[in-house]
């Protein structure tokens, strides 16, 4: 054993900068909960009360603010309280004993504004409208099952058989499997799983679509057999929509039928959705875009956003706190004063990239879809002077309200196909004329990718016959033979 030094270099990343870099791939809600989390843990960190931060503008400040342009954007803004006289005196006899400059990165000299999403009053969501209920499927089916029976043998089993429900609610273990597992008899994990089979929702702990909609038509009082009889012995026609075959075999009129396919189409074949954890949400745009005569400007969202600033009662503990209490008043301090500074980084930083945006995609902001223009992460960085990677993080997970919709940032990063005057096309855009093509081709004979390929070539747009294809799947359009099929069926 020996002792070797050794000299070389590395990049090291601290919690602080790794903060900072998470802070950039947040979206505002996101940010509004891991400022309040810091709200929480950080004594030195305090909420600005908004009536506060209103009474506290500066009139001349104002002033001011009312001789600039009203079409330029607003540049961010400070999160916190005006300079105080107590403050300020406390802060300048403690600022040189700190490894940093307290009062520049704490205090702001332009006012206490902020942009105009966060200024207006806006409706509170309706309380129905904020999600639904937290309970999972597995809890719910518990609870009916400690309900159902005493037995704990029968718990036992259910237990299990819960645990292998998938999220849409479908039993994907076998019998024989649970029983070898639980050292139960097959005979008693039936049983089990007939019991939890008359639960809520109906149709759950199936082990296949047919099962399930079995299930849900035999729970009523008086099911109708025709469409028992549909699902039990006639389900493959079902599927291929072969309902005059049906009909047929069931000796009965197609009208008839129909009632009983109507019923079958109205069940849930998914009966663990509504209990499903990827709930829908509202989407908040992180950015807004708005024309303002002939320029667009770029609006923050900062609603819900806390507005910060150090608390004074403990910066003046650093005057007169000994050292253990120094050391820890200082690091909290210094935690306090990166996260109010990365805030304001990423504010920036996400200010300037939808600026860009509307640099580029200014036809698209104008004229719609078929104007939008490819566009790669490296022209943004390269216009704002940083790293594609910054703007990478800084686009994910945020949305941008434009007039002409609702987008997620990454929207406007994608590849283009060459036209034959040289320029460059968005995928986007030629995705969507192939959507209009299919949509207002003749159903008895569709068009097939090749012909798709050879109109957009006569439209001068150099593109092959499989990234044709390509562009069709992403889309979700079925082949040729099989929009066909379709459109006999119908």
């Amino acid at each position: 054993m020996k002792l070797q030094q050794r000299m070389s270099q590395r990049v090291v990343m601290t919690p602080l900068l790794q903060q900072a870099i998470q802070l950039l791939q947040l979206s505002t809600l996101e940010l509004e909960q891991v400022v309040r989390k810091e709200l929480e843990e950080n004594p030195l960190l305090e909420e600005v009360p908004v009536e506060n931060a209103e009474n506290a503008e500066n009139p001349d400040a104002a002033a001011t603010q009312g001789t600039t342009d009203a079409a330029a954007p607003a540049e961010i803004t400070s999160s916190l309280e005006p300079v105080s006289k107590e403050t300020s005196s406390v802060d300048s006899e403690k600022a040189d004993d700190l490894p940093f400059d307290l009062s520049s990165a704490v205090f702001d000299d332009h006012g206490d504004e902020r942009t105009p999403v966060s200024m207006e009053e806006r409706d509170e969501l309706p309380f129905e409208n904020l999600g639904r209920s937290d309970t999972s499927l597995g809890e719910h089916l518990m609870e009916q099952l400690r309900l159902g029976t005493d037995d704990k043998e029968v718990l036992r089993i259910g237990e299990a058989i819960i645990g292998n429900l998938d999220e849409d609610g479908y039993l994907r273990a076998d019998v024989g499997e649970i029983a070898a597992g639980m050292g139960a008899s097959p005979e008693a994990v039936e049983s089990a799983l007939k019991l939890i089979h008359a639960f809520d929702p109906p149709g759950v702990a199936a082990r296949s679509v047919q099962e399930c909609l079995r299930l849900q038509l035999t729970a009523d009082a008086e099911p109708d057999p025709v469409s028992v009889e549909i699902v039990e012995r006639h389900f493959e026609d079902l599927e291929r929509r072969r309902y005059a075959e049906i009909a047929r075999a069931l000796k009965l009129p197609l009208e008839r039928v129909m009632e009983s396919i109507e019923e079958i189409q109205g069940l849930e074949p998914k009966p663990g959705r509504r209990f499903s954890v990827n709930d829908s949400r509202y989407v908040v745009p992180d950015v807004t875009i708005q024309k303002v005569g002939e320029d667009y400007v770029v609006i923050l969202n900062e609603e819900g956003i806390p507005r910060l600033r150090v608390n004074s009662l403990y910066r003046s503990l650093l005057r007169r706190s000994g050292d253990e209490a120094k050391q820890y008043v200082e690091q909290k301090l210094r935690s306090a004063v990166w996260l109010i500074k990365s805030v304001e980084q990423r504010q920036r930083t996400l200010r300037k990239v939808a600026q860009s945006l509307v640099n580029f995609q200014r036809d698209f902001l104008d004229k719609g879809l078929p104007h939008l223009r490819p566009l790669a992460l490296r022209d943004v960085g390269d216009d704002i002077s940083m790293h594609e990677s910054t703007i990478s993080r800084v686009t994910t997970n945020k949305y941008v309200q434009t007039p002409q919709g609702l987008f997620e940032l990454k929207f406007f990063f994608h590849s283009g196909i060459a036209s034959e005057n040289g320029s460059m096309v968005s995928s986007v855009s030629v995705k969507k004329t192939i959507r209009d093509m299919v949509a207002g081709e003749d159903g008895v004979k569709p068009l097939s990718d090749q012909e798709i390929a050879q109109s957009l070539q006569g439209q001068g747009l150099t593109i092959a016959r499989r990234t044709v294809a390509k562009y069709r799947e992403e889309l979700g359009i079925l082949p040729s033979h099989q929009r066909r099929l379709s459109s006999k069926k119908r």
